[in-house]
């Protein structure tokens, strides 16, 4: 029996606007954070002992993290080197130059020669010997639509037309995979994808112009005992029946608001020949907390917004007060009592909306009779949107694609 431990979308180097600076250290606090949680999972593994570890991508926020950032990546998986534990480190979107040539952020562990060390960059097929026998892992990185067709091939195709195209290479290309492998020894897929079936969050910007959706059919193949997924930052099983389970463990720390009630974790796995066991393991990481109140239609504003935060647990809980009240009501409004009740957070934000101003107003950029360009539009637009700052590079790249003619 061999055992797995199975994480992904550690982002190293996320949600900093979240966090703040120690003076003792001179770190952002998030980055701590990250870094904390990412030990709880290496601990575990060691722990335990496991037998291999499965990393589904995305290291860092893009492929050319700070210096500091992938020196505290490189410092908790050089414990599993130690510890002896072989370990599959496989290329997400977030690890790819921007035009997907290659794992920047990845491959320095190849070239290095790190003992027990596989990059899966491309579609391969690795055998790793474990302390309790061999098992294969057919490595599927984050793939873009050049990775398998040429310019030519979608010509005067429609989109659905190069999606298909598409699936049906790499159909092809993974039946390769799998006609070579050994029958007597078990297999795990490990892909950085997105699956047709997955309960998506921010995850569907992420992709708009690079990635395509991967049927789940194309997933759920008697040959594997288990398929270990990245990408999507909520955990679950697209497949219910578990021959084989199709596990997304989800991220191991919240990068922002839209993962605020979600459960963080990694997958532990005993695996053999037709035979597998799994289970989420929870980590305990920083609270997000959203208060938001409708004050509008109060005669006592900041009484109503004193209790809110009352009933929430903000102790060095991420944070934001989110109220909306009438333009006669601002002069009721206590800020600097807002302040101190918010002052055993770990961070927060106070977002005050005016009901007058609940429609967002056009941009006088944006008016229709403005000849601006495109681009310009979108960064205009992409700008006055806070709740979209972490993907503005992604879909501005998107539109960059879409604009020159990139299928």
């Amino acid at each position: 029996m061999v055992k797995i431990l199975h994480l992904s979308d550690i982002h190293l180097g996320s949600s900093f606007s979240h966090g703040r600076i120690n003076p003792e250290t001179g770190l952002n606090t998030r980055l701590e954070d990250f870094k904390a949680t990412l030990g709880r999972c290496i601990d575990r593994a060691i722990a335990e002992p496991v037998d291999l570890v499965l990393f589904g991508g995305d290291a860092f926020p893009d492929a050319t993290p700070a210096p500091y950032v992938k020196q505290a990546f490189a410092a908790q998986f050089r414990r599993l080197v130690d510890a002896e534990i072989p370990t599959v480190l496989l290329v997400g979107n977030h690890d790819q130059h921007s035009q997907g040539q290659g794992g920047a952020s990845l491959g320095i562990y190849r070239t290095l020669g790190v003992p027990g060390f596989v990059v899966g960059d491309s579609l391969e097929t690795h055998t790793i010997s474990t302390r309790n026998g061999a098992i294969q892992v057919i490595t599927l990185p984050w793939l873009t639509r050049s990775t398998l067709l040429t310019r030519p091939e979608t010509e005067g195709l429609s989109l659905e037309a190069v999606n298909q195209l598409l699936i049906d290479r790499l159909t092809v290309a993974l039946e390769g995979e799998i006609r070579r492998l050994n029958p007597e020894l078990p297999t795990v897929l490990l892909g950085h994808l997105m699956a047709d079936k997955a309960n998506l969050g921010a995850e569907r910007f992420l992709a708009v112009g690079k990635g395509f959706n991967i049927p789940l059919s194309l997933l759920t193949r008697s040959c594997f005992e288990y398929v270990a997924l990245g990408h999507v930052h909520k955990h679950q099983n697209l497949n219910r029946t578990n021959d084989p389970p199709v596990i997304y463990p989800g991220s191991i720390e919240r990068v922002d608001f839209s993962e605020e009630k979600e459960d963080k974790g990694f997958v532990l796995i005993e695996i053999e020949k037709g035979q597998v066991k799994w289970e989420f393991c929870v980590l305990p990481v920083r609270a997000f907390c959203t208060i938001k109140v409708d004050l509008s239609k109060t005669d006592d504003p900041q009484q109503i917004l004193i209790k809110a935060i009352q009933k929430h647990q903000i102790q060095e809980a991420v944070v934001r007060l989110i109220y909306q009240l009438r333009s006669d009501q601002l002069d009721l409004i206590n800020t600097a009592e807002l302040h101190q009740l918010l002052s055993s957070a770990h961070t927060y934000t106070i977002q005050p909306e005016l009901v007058s101003q609940l429609a967002r107003p056009r941009l006088p950029e944006l008016d229709g009779g403005s000849s601006i360009d495109p681009l310009e539009a979108l960064k205009t637009y992409l700008t006055s949107r806070e709740d979209l700052g972490l993907i503005q590079s992604e879909m501005m790249e998107a539109a960059q694609l879409l604009l020159a003619g990139e299928k």
